[in-house]
C-alpha cells in the first residue's frame, strides 16, 4: 500500500426532507481512498447521519486522519480475514468509518473498478425497491405518492409521526383506495415518534389499513415495551434505530430473542459495514425474523456497495435502496432506478471527478 487518504464532500438534496420540510437540505460524506503500487484505487464512503449515527462527532476528521495513517503502516488484509483487520483498526463506535474502509478495501481487492461484491447485480439483474415518501404537509406527501406510483413503484414506504395523525391516516387510505388495481404494498416508518401509550392507540388504528409493517413505532432503548407491542399488535413491527449501537453478537441475539419483531431493517452504514450486517441477517433468519436492507442517504458510491451486497442474498421483498435519487450533485454512476427497481447499467461509466479522482 502506498497511499491512504480521505476527503470530504457536501451533497445537496433535490428537495428539503426530514421530520418536516426545510429541516434537512443535504448531508456530508467522507470518502476513504486507497491506492496501491499499480495506481489502482479503492473508494469507500463514510456517511454518518446527523443526530443518528454513533460517529456523528466533531472529531471525525481527526479520527479519519489517524486511521489513514495507521492503514499505511499495516499490511494489506487477507480477504478471508477482513473482519479481524477492521476490528483491529476501527473501534465499534465508528460504524460509518468501518463501512467506508471495508468498502474501499473490497473495491481495491477486486481491481479498483467499484466492484465490491461479484454477483449478477452488475450484470444487469435488478433489485425491487420501495418508493420513499418523505414527511411534510398533505399536498407534498400526496404529490410524492402520485409520482412514485406513476414511476412504477409497487411498494410505498411512508414516513409518519410529524403531522396530524388523522391526516396521515387519510393519506394511507388514499393510497389503498386510489391504487387498489395496482396491488400496492404500503409500509410506514414512525422513526420512534410515538410514546408507548400513543403507540397502543395508533397501531390499533393502523392495523385496520392493511399495512405491510410499521418501523420503530417508539424510540429505541425500550425493549420491554417494544416486545409488548410486538406480542399484542396485529400490524407487524420492524426494528430500525433499535439496532444501532448494538455491536456484539451476543447482544444482537438477546435483542432479537427478547423483542421478537416481525422484521429488522438493516442500514450497513449505521451497523458497521457488511460483515456486521451479515451477522444480523444470520441471527434473524435463525429466529424466523424477516429483514430488508435500506440505504442511509449515501451517495452512489455507498449505494452501489450496498446494492451489490444485497444481491448476494435471495430477495423475497422490496429493499429500501432508492435514496440516490434525492441528490442534485450525486456522483455520476451506472446506477439507475426504473419501474420500481434499482439496476446497474454496465454501459455507463463512473465519474469521480467531483472527488478529484480521474
Amino acid at each position: 500500500m502506498t497511499e491512504a487518504r480521505w476527503l470530504k464532500y457536501n451533497f445537496k438534496f433535490r428537495f428539503s426532507a426530514g421530520t418536516s420540510r426545510g429541516i434537512l437540505t443535504g448531508k456530508t460524506s467522507y470518502f476513504i481512498i486507497l491506492k496501491d503500487t499499480q495506481n489502482k484505487l479503492g473508494v469507500g464512503e463514510c456517511g454518518p447521519l446527523k443526530g443518528l449515527s454513533p460517529d456523528d462527532r466533531p472529531d471525525i476528521e481527526t479520527t479519519l486522519t489517524e486511521l489513514c495513517g495507521r492503514i499505511i503502516t499495516e499490511p494489506p488484509p487477507d480477504p478471508d480475514q477482513l473482519g479481524s483487520y477492521l476490528d483491529h483498526l476501527v473501534p465499534a463506535d465508528w460504524p460509518s468509518l468501518r463501512m467506508g474502509l471495508e468498502t474501499a478495501w473490497r473495491d481495491l481487492l477486486n481491481g479498483g473498478s467499484r466492484i465490491i461484491f461479484r454477483n449478477n447485480f452488475i450484470n444487469g439483474h435488478e433489485i425491487p425497491i420501495n418508493g420513499l415518501i418523505w414527511m411534510g404537509n398533505r399536498s407534498f406527501m400526496l404529490e410524492q405518492i402520485d409520482r412514485k406510483i406513476r414511476e412504477g413503484f409497487r411498494c410505498i414506504k411512508m414516513k409518519i409521526g410529524a403531522i396530524d395523525f388523522q391526516t396521515e391516516v387519510e393519506i394511507l387510505k388514499y393510497i389503498k383506495e386510489s391504487f387498489q388495481d395496482r396491488d400496492v404494498t404500503v409500509r410506514v416508518d414512525a422513526n420512534g415518534a410515538f410514546s408507548y401509550e400513543e403507540a397502543l392507540q395508533k397501531l390499533e388504528v393502523l392495523s385496520r389499513l392493511d399495512l405491510h409493517s410499521i418501523e420503530q413505532p417508539i424510540r429505541p432503548g425500550q425493549p420491554d415495551k417494544l416486545a409488548g407491542l410486538c406480542r399484542n399488535m396485529q400490524i407487524p413491527i420492524a426494528l430500525d434505530e433499535e439496532l444501532i449501537r448494538i455491536t456484539s453478537l451476543n447482544e444482537k441475539q438477546q435483542l432479537l430473542e427478547s423483542i421478537k419483531p416481525a422484521y429488522i431493517i438493516l442500514k450497513p452504514t449505521l451497523l458497521g459495514g457488511f460483515i456486521k450486517t451479515r451477522e444480523w441477517i444470520k441471527l434473524a433468519e435463525n429466529q424466523g425474523i424477516g429483514w430488508w436492507i435500506t440505504s442511509a442517504l449515501e451517495s452512489d458510491i455507498g449505494l452501489n456497495a450496498i446494492a451489490q451486497f444485497t444481491f448476494d442474498f435471495e430477495l423475497t421483498r422490496e429493499q429500501g435502496l432508492g435514496t440516490g435519487q434525492l441528490y442534485v450533485n450525486n456522483i455520476p454512476s451506472p446506477l439507475y432506478v426504473k419501474n420500481g427497481f434499482l439496476g446497474y447499467d454496465g454501459n455507463r461509466s463512473w465519474d469521480l471527478s467531483c472527488l478529484g479522482i480521474d
